[in-house]
């Protein structure tokens, strides 16, 4: 009876093309956005995207195309799509891919590839796909039946957003697209070597609770994986209930508020002093989601040199991978906050820390010697921050203007921060912002980036006019490759070498080219003026922002030194604001 009900139902299906199959699948995922580039072995798909009622941006390089999936997915918490054609098309995606790895976002990326028949012939537009991208993707897939399609769709999504998020890919022959098959989506994702821990282990957190309870000088290290597990709340609550300060990498900025008295700063090598010295003094660390990268370590030597490690993670392997760890904790970050809550333990007495944190926040804080003559760059960050009420979607790119964004835009709520981490990608900003603006239609988003990546993607200016969005692009133009001339200045005895870059466009006239508006400054005063004048439209606008060329990020943490080897730190009355 069973088997007869069974057979009925497959009659039933629907049989479709592999290029509709795809379709069909996006609209049950509830795909709201599709960023791509078409091409001949797409073609089919393409064709059916046509009368889908499918949203599908066109980027103008595919780099742009899963930057934009990038930026659509940190906003959204919702997996970015990307479709690419074979060959280049496949090619140009590697950067984005490589980026989302690193920096646990989730995508699901289809790639054309050659028929069946000719994989393997070096056939016209035809590259390895799934060799070049397996290191860089959390899973791939290509496809070799059609009856396998709807099944490898659902699991890729399904792998991309669970666990640690990540991209996945699915490399789709030419012949799969126009080849048909039945499509059923209703099975379940059932994957046995594929069962991540989300709750955590009992006796993990109670040792954790207990640790806590005995503490003198316990800090929380809390990084992105709070914000991908959607547990900002709970961690607040957890540090006001402990009473425990908390410090961000850089990717976890707006995990917690930055105007909380208990938040400390971002840490790693263009950390606050406070932040940094915490670590290295703090008796217990908690971490919270972070990868313990070698850019918020410093010298491994040196860091946390008495703590206890506590480490909360989804990713077993990235557990004890860098730093020892004592307490280990498998789990979803807002599942293990939870239960710490729930434990309601002893709050440690700490009250000397407090009053030796305190102390460091006043008396070394973040600071510049103002020049109202120039532009100086941490200026610019404050007046953007003021004009937004710090409640900007910001995306930038990866260089100096990235830290002086990170130390000067007060990130008080989740979601807010956009840029790349781990892979450190110029050219990110831009096309991010795209997918962020698509994310939070009502957001304002200010795109900051350097003159330098920005003429890296500087196409997808043209996707921002097509589309309307009002998108703020601020370039902090040195007139440099930044933070590269920082490290010669610094570590090469100012041999600048092919960092400079005197010659440039005239970047407002070339925002005039893509028909958006644009204003450039060259003293505080116009950039207040310009500033202004920017965000009181509701179009997109370019401002290009002629910044103190040879200003630097302080503090730093030298490569190989410890986070308390910081260079740059001025007590508070040496510092003029």
């Amino acid at each position: 009876m069973a088997k007869m009900k069974v057979e009925e139902q497959r009659k039933q299906r629907t049989k479709m093309s592999g290029a509709l199959m795809l379709i069909e699948a996006l609209k049950a995922e509830k795909v709201e956005v599709i960023f791509g580039y078409p091409g001949g072995a797409v073609l089919p798909i393409y064709d059916k995207l046509y009368d889908s009622g499918l949203f599908h941006v066109l980027t103008r390089h595919e780099q742009g195309a899963i930057h934009a999936a990038e930026g659509y997915a940190r906003i959204s918490g919702k997996p970015g799509v990307v479709i690419a054609t074979s060959g280049p098309g496949a090619t140009n995606i590697v950067t984005g891919l490589t980026d989302a790895m690193m920096d646990s976002i989730p995508l699901v990326v289809f790639t054309g590839q050659v028929a069946s028949n000719v994989i393997g012939s070096d056939a016209f537009q035809e590259a390895d796909v799934l060799g070049i991208t397996m290191p860089i993707t959390k899973h791939s897939y290509q496809v070799r039946d059609i009856q396998e399609l709807p099944k490898i769709i659902k699991e890729a999504f399904h792998i991309a957003t669970t666990g640690r998020p990540g991209p996945v890919l699915i490399d789709i022959p030419k012949d799969m697209t126009t080849a048909e098959g039945e499509f059923d989506y209703e099975q379940d994702v059932h994957l046995p070597g594929y069962q991540p821990t989300v709750h955590p282990n009992h006796l993990q957190i109670r040792k954790l609770v207990e640790a806590v309870s005995q503490a003198k000088k316990p800090v929380i290290l809390a990084g992105a994986g709070v914000l991908h597990a959607n547990a900002s709340h709970e961690l607040r609550q957890y540090a006001e209930q402990q009473n425990i300060p908390v410090i961000h990498t850089l990717l976890g900025l707006g995990g917690f508020p930055a105007n909380h008295p208990l938040f400390l700063g971002m840490a790693g090598m263009h950390g606050t002093y406070t932040a940094n010295m915490a670590l290295y003094e703090c008796d217990l660390l908690i971490n919270i989601g972070a990868r313990f990268d070698d850019r918020v370590t410093g010298n491994l030597k040196y860091f946390a040199p008495n703590a206890t490690v506590a480490h909360i993670d989804i990713d077993p392997a990235e557990i004890g991978k860098n730093v020892p760890t004592k307490i280990p904790i498998v789990s979803d970050a807002k599942e293990a906050l939870k239960e710490l809550i729930h434990q309601d333990g002893k709050r440690p007495d700490i009250t000397a820390w407090l009053a030796q944190l305190a102390e460091w926040k006043t008396n070394y804080p973040l600071a510049y010697q103002n020049d109202a003559q120039t532009v100086k760059p941490q200026k610019l960050i404050e007046m953007i921050y003021e004009l937004t009420n710090g409640e900007a979607v910001v995306t930038t790119d990866v260089g100096q203007h990235q830290m002086w964004t990170a130390q000067y835009y007060k990130f008080n709520r989740p979601h807010r921060w956009v840029t790349s981490g781990g892979l450190g990608t110029m050219g990110f900003g831009l096309p991010a912002a795209i997918g962020a603006q698509l994310a939070d239609k009502h957001a304002t988003v200010v795109s900051i980036v350097g003159d330098a990546g920005f003429q890296m993607t500087l196409q997808e200016l043209s996707v921002i006019q097509e589309l309307n969005l009002p998108i703020k692009v601020v370039i902090v133009n040195n007139q440099s490759l930044g933070m590269v001339r920082q490290w010669q200045e610094i570590f090469y005895d100012k041999r600048y070498s092919h960092s400079l870059v005197p010659n440039q466009p005239d970047f407002v006239k070339l925002a005039e080219a893509y028909n958006i508006k644009a204003f450039r400054a060259k003293t505080e005063e116009e950039a207040k003026e310009v500033l202004k004048q920017a965000f009181s439209l509701s179009e997109p606008v370019l401002l290009d922002f002629h910044v103190k060329a040879d200003e630097n990020v302080y503090p730093m943490v030298a490569p190989g030194k410890g986070l308390h080897e910081m260079v740059g730190v001025k007590p508070c009355d040496e510092s003029l604001q």
